[in-house]
């Protein structure tokens, strides 16, 4: 059985807080810190979308190609690509 050990009054209040007193210096390199994480995991997610984005748009052409002319589908897909300016949108 664990031994308890009861706390009175006296000891309870005797209890002391330590304040840890921050420079101004040391807040603003957190903030310069976390901004520049925030800018560069945002810069990241928007190439990333675009990235997805543009590889979804070929496989679609890829795949349009493969149905309308299967039998000379990479050059359907060159032609349409060059007649697009490539693939932006």
């Amino acid at each position: 059985m664990p031994s308890i050990h009861l706390l009175k009054d006296e000891e309870t209040s005797s209890t002391v807080l330590s304040s840890v007193s921050v420079s101004p210096g040391t807040v603003w390199r957190y903030i310069v810190v976390s901004a520049m994480l925030v800018i560069a995991i945002g810069t990241w997610l928007v190439w990333f979308s675009a990235f997805i984005q543009h590889n979804l748009q070929e496989e679609g052409v890829r795949e349009a190609c493969q149905r309308a002319m299967p039998e000379t589908a990479d050059r359907c897909f060159d032609t349409v690509i060059i007649q697009r300016g490539g693939i932006k949108r």
